[in-house]
This record gives structure tokens, C-alpha cells and sequence, in this order.
């Protein structure tokens, strides 16, 4: 016997990030359809009505280069972070889409911040941070893919451009780098056999019996002997028979 496999693909694993990308694309569909600007459901830093952002602004992009850039990479993301750590993917979901939202609306600018990018950086930090705590190879591996693909993001926690929310960046980061630490002895274990288990007794496993101390294969480790019974049947009765 051994343990549940800790990395299984399931439907889930597709459907929600699909499920997720698939709300924005038909948010960003409404405005264009029925010119709507939800613009104002953005966070708006420190003002009571700025706090609906937390939820709505991960929805609402300016145009369709702003949703083309987050929507790729959230998928991805979101696609890793269900297949890896599916017991913390809602929880690192919905917690850090509310930790990281508060934060920018508490240092932000005086404007708009809306997009899911937050929620980009967010999943960057976590998977790249928690599987360095967790010396896991294929969550090192997973890290270190993260930073192949999404190093690049770093540049942009910092105000290289005003038209760019890197508060909402920066606390997505933070986020995703306190959650890591949070959950850094959520390790997933790796299937073991009842052979690499402590518990293991090498003289109460009956396939061990067949082996002796020069790993030669005994055929009946009891000292009984097998009796074989054979049935022999001529072509010439098969032929009568048909």
C-alpha cells in the first residue's frame, strides 16, 4: 500500500482557472458591449467606497492589451496553483485577493487601481516562495519556472511608470511572500511503500519469505513441496469430439 498521490489532475484543476479568466473576459465584454465603465468599482485608496474594489477591481481591465497581459498569465498561475497545492488554493485565493486588495487600498495612490495583476504578483510570490521553503523537487522545479517566466515582473513593484498600480504589485507580493511562510510546513509528501515506511518489519512481509540472505528466490520458503497436476489431451479425441 501507499499514500494518496499529493499531485493528482482532477477536472477542478482546469475548471476553475478556466472559470476565473473566463469572469473577466466577460466583464470586460459587458463594457464593450453595452458601454458600461466599471472603472469606479476599482480601488480607491482610503474612502469607504473605495473598499468594493478589494473584490471587484481583479475583474476590470482598461482595454484589451491590459487583459491580454494579466489574463495569460493568471491562467497559468492558477493553473499551478490548483495542480500543486490544491488543499491551499482556495484559501491563498480568496485571502490574498482580500489581504492584497486592503493593502493597496491603504497605500495607494489617490486614483483607480484596477486589473488583476495584484493577483498575478500574489501567485508568483507564493509559488515561487513556498516551494523554495519547501525543498520539494517539484516545487523547486515549479519556482524556479516561475521566476523563468515571470522574473521579469520584479521591475514593476516599484514606480517605473504612473500609469502602472505597482501598490497593488507590490502588496500582491508581500501577500503571496506571508502566505508562503504561513503555510511553509504544508509540505507534500511523496508516495512511500510499506518497504520505506518505519514501521516496516523486513520478517512479517510473506514476499520477503521468498528470498534468502543472498537475495536467492526460494520457491516454497515453508519446506513444503508443490504437487502439479497434469492433463493431457490427444489431437486425435479433439477431433473426435468436433
Amino acid at each position: 500500500m501507499k499514500q494518496k498521490e499529493p499531485f493528482v489532475f482532477t477536472p477542478g484543476v482546469v475548471g476553475y482557472p478556466i472559470a476565473f479568466v473566463l469572469a473577466i473576459w466577460i466583464v470586460f465584454w459587458m463594457e464593450i458591449r453595452f458601454g458600461f465603465d466599471f472603472t469606479r468599482f476599482g480601488v480607491y485608496p482610503q474612502t469607504l467606497k473605495g473598499l468594493r474594489g478589494i473584490i471587484f477591481s481583479p475583474f476590470i481591465h482598461s482595454n484589451i492589451k491590459h487583459l491580454f497581459n494579466n489574463t495569460i498569465p493568471l491562467f497559468v498561475l492558477t493553473l499551478s496553483l490548483f495542480y500543486f497545492y490544491r488543499n491551499l488554493s482556495w484559501k491563498i485565493l480568496v485571502y490574498g485577493l482580500l489581504i492584497s486588495g486592503l493593502l493597496t487600498w491603504l497605500i495607494g495612490r489617490p486614483a483607480y487601481h484596477i486589473g488583476g495583476s495584484g493577483i498575478i504578483y500574489l501567485l508568483a510570490g507564493f509559488l515561487f516562495f513556498k516551494g523554495i521553503f519547501s525543498k520539494h523537487y517539484r516545487l523547486v522545479a515549479l519556482s524556479l519556472i516561475v521566476v523563468f517566466l515571470y522574473g521579469g515582473l520584479l521591475w514593476y513593484v516599484t514606480p517605473v511608470d504612473p500609469k502602472i498600480s505597482w501598490e497593488g504589485h507590490l502588496s500582491g507580493l508581500v501577500t503571496g511572500f506571508i502566505f508562503s511562510l504561513i503555510y511553509r510546513k504544508n509540505i507534500a509528501t511523496p508516495p512511500k511503500y510499506e518497504w520505506e515506511k518505519e514501521t516496516y518489519k523486513e520478517e512479517d512481509d510473506p514476499f520477503m519469505k521468498h528470498f534468502d540472505k543472498d537475495g536467492n528466490f526460494i520457491e516454497n520458503p515453508d519446506g513444503e513441496e508443490t504437487e502439479y497436476i497434469y492433463h493431457y489431451k490427444s489431437a486425435n479425441t479433439e477431433m473426435e469430439e468436433e
